[in-house]
């Protein structure tokens, strides 16, 4: 199952670093600053969106999926 995810920021001066890789791997990296965490929550139980002062990242991802990483890495730790 493909992933999406967005990545929406207020201003262009807070992207650090946009790289578009011409090499083999052929990576794409994006970094910026997303300022102070203001909230977390799910969106239908279908999208983690995490907010914070500066942007905004969501990432689709279920509830069931999301508590059962949490759940393996409590076992691990």
């Amino acid at each position: 199952m493909d992933r999406g995810f967005t990545a929406e920021i207020s201003s262009k001066r807070y992207v650090k670093n946009v790289s578009i890789s011409n090499e083999a791997h052929d990576r794409v990296l994006f970094e910026g600053v997303f300022g102070e965490l203001q909230e977390i929550y799910m969106v239908d139980d279908k999208v983690l969106e995490i907010k914070g002062t500066e942007g905004t990242l969501r990432i689709d991802i279920t509830r069931q999926e999301l508590e059962g990483i949490f759940e393996r890495c409590e076992s691990v730790a």
